[in-house]
């Protein structure tokens, strides 16, 4: 497809007065919306709240109300079906999640309530991840296979084969699936997944995702990266490989989709790099401040979705209004709530030990 000025589309556009190169046009499901409604509108829902549930933290770091933040907003197209079609459940029959942290709208889409992300942001007692100790957006819930999310990044890339081993050798249809940056490809965890995920008569049924929001904190893509499509780095393991236009929640539900079909029924890997936005850039650490240049999922697909004469520019204002003040009235609660005692600073230190006397 040509990429003249004239026939370029809006997010290259974006891309291109942003400073960046921007990416080669993909095949996408955009033009149709191929999903039922009900489905169409819940995926809107919740890409708002997650986009809400985003803003609220940064608002909560900006007034002093929390230390750090870094988070998924632009990236819930892609995060908010990824949730919808994970199998839930605790063990090795369900599917086991090795998350980084920008993964707020998928534990949304998976049933997740908003207070939880509050609560950590805050660092609370009440924080249901951490008890108050850890960064925000660093998830993790036993019940449902969600392995704590970890500060050094892609090193979760590293441990998804050992869940995904648990897995071939259980039997089902349980998969692993692992999240991560397009930065962080250039980690050593990534290419030790790829090479144990796909060994000859051993491969293993994990779904690898990059999400490729084109920056490495402050360092662009076209800098660090010698290929167009970090999904062709799979190809040299043999596995399946595709890219996606994240931006699109048709067509990240129908990709996703897919490729978890295929690494269920075959137990083998599946590699998919999703192109996203970065509307706040890296964490407050970049100062959490909108990024014009990007594209922004949501407000494309309420275009969508008001062409398609299935939702008013009045009931998707409706939308962002309820979510804003349901989380701007929990963080108001959740200000008034206790900090960690002192004397937990030993629990969930070591397993099975709820705690122990730091001068025993």
């Amino acid at each position: 497809m040509a990429r003249d000025a004239k026939k370029m589309s809006a997010p290259a556009k974006a891309a291109k007065s942003a400073g960046k190169a921007p990416f080669k046009a993909l095949v996408t499901h955009s033009e149709e919306l191929a999903l039922d409604k009900a489905l169409l509108l819940s995926m809107h829902d919740t890409m708002v709240k997650a986009r809400c549930l985003e803003e609220r933290l940064i608002a909560m770091y900006k007034t002093g109300h929390g230390y750090f933040w870094i988070g998924g907003p632009g990236e819930e197209a892609f995060n908010v079906p990824l949730g919808l079609l994970i199998k839930k459940g605790q063990g090795p029959a369900f599917d086991y999640l090795h998350f980084h942290y920008r993964q707020s709208a998928t534990l949304l889409a998976m049933g997740e309530e908003g207070v939880g992300a509050i609560r950590q942001m805050k660092n609370t007692a009440g924080d249901p991840y951490s008890g108050g100790r850890n960064f925000a957006g660093h998830f993790s819930k036993k019940d449902w296979n969600l392995v704590p999310v970890s500060s050094p990044i892609e090193v979760q890339y590293a441990m998804a084969p050992g869940t995904a081993l648990v897995q071939k050798r259980h039997g089902g249809d349980g998969i692993t699936i692992v999240t991560g940056g397009d930065a962080g490809t250039a980690e050593g965890d990534f290419a030790s997944c790829l090479v144990w995920a796909s060994r000859p008569g051993q491969e293993l049924p994990v779904l690898i995702i990059v999400t490729n929001n084109r920056w490495g904190i402050s360092t662009p893509y076209e800098q660090t990266q010698g290929v167009e499509k970090i999904s062709d780095r799979g190809l040299a393991f043999g596995m399946k490989t595709k890219t996606i236009d994240g931006n699109d929640p048709v067509s990240s539900y129908l990709e996703l989709k897919e490729a978890m079909e295929y690494v269920r029924a075959e137990r083998k890997p599946y590699l998919v790099e999703a192109r996203v936005s970065r509307l706040y850039g890296h964490s407050s650490a970049s100062g959490a401040n909108f990024a014009t240049a990007e594209a922004d999922c949501i407000s494309q697909f309420e275009a969508r979705l008001e062409k398609a004469g299935l939702l008013t520019k009045a009931e998707a204002k409706a939308v962002r209004e309820r979510y804003s003040e349901q989380f701007a009235d929990i963080a108001r609660a959740v200000k008034e709530e206790p900090f960690p005692d002192g004397s937990s600073i030993w629990d969930h230190v070591f397993h099975g030990e709820p705690g122990r006397d730091p001068l025993a």
